[in-house]
């Protein structure tokens, strides 16, 4: 075994001698090359943690993309919502003065509430006692409101008439007040038509007695609950032009 180690070393040496290249200068050359591949380790390691961290920024400023996005969606929207509250306070605010003589007047009260304005005429201005018949007072009050809507686009104009719970007469025309509450919503509708109201916006309900506003045990509450309320909401929907038969 030692003399193995002994030809082993002899022919190393022999191979160094053949080179010209010492043991020592193979050693240095040997962990010079170590430290070489230890520095591509190192490096190698430090790129693939510089991709990692490239990965993760990439990663967050896609999600701060994102939520930029967001913001500047809700951003959008928030100024859309403010601008349309801000036209229906102005339509409201239009409204209130063109129709303010007969605010004034105690005929007409007008609200908003979550985007629908409503203009409410009690039944004694429009109609005489159990009539669906227009008083010329109440198309005086209705001329009023006709010239403030004309003009609305985009808008549903949707008359409700309401009555307090006196059953109608035997002798009159209606069946009972479901009768008479419709039949004064669509006497309004046609006249509100009439002056030049589109009837594409128009529509008429007819509540009777079971939408109350006030007590019906009273005269005065029985005088709040007929009434006729006039609804602008949006128009949701626009039904397409079709051409009728003439």
């Amino acid at each position: 075994m030692r003399a193995h180690r002994v030809v082993v070393s002899a022919a190393a040496a022999a191979l160094f001698a053949a080179c010209g290249v010492s043991k020592d200068q193979y050693a240095a050359k040997e962990l010079e090359a170590e430290q070489y591949m230890k520095k591509y380790q190192d490096e190698s390691q430090k790129a693939a943690d510089l991709e990692k961290k490239a990965a993760d920024l990439q990663t967050r400023l896609d999600a701060t993309q994102q939520q930029l996005s967001q913001a500047t969606t809700a951003k959008t929207q928030l100024e859309q919502e403010k601008g349309e509250l801000e036209r229906k306070s102005a339509q409201y605010e239009q409204l209130a003065e063109s129709l303010k003589g007969q605010i004034s007047a105690g005929e007409i009260e007008i609200s908003e509430l979550r985007g629908k304005m409503t203009v409410k005429l009690k039944d004694k201005i429009l109609f005489p006692s159990g009539s669906a018949t227009l008083s010329k007072d109440g198309k005086g009050a209705l001329d009023a409101v006709a010239d403030a809507f004309k003009n609305l686009k985009d808008k549903n104009v949707i008359v409700a008439g309401y009555t307090d719970n006196v059953p109608v007469g035997k002798k009159g025309p209606w069946k009972d007040n479901w009768d008479l509450s419709t039949a004064r919503a669509v006497s309004v509708v046609r006249y509100l038509q009439s002056k030049s109201v589109p009837p594409v916006m128009l529509g008429a309900a007819g509540f009777s007695e079971y939408r109350p506003v006030d007590a019906n045990n009273t005269a005065a509450g029985r005088g709040q609950n007929r009434r006729i309320e006039i609804a602008l909401t949006a128009a949701d929907y626009t039904p397409p032009a079709v051409d009728l038969p003439k």
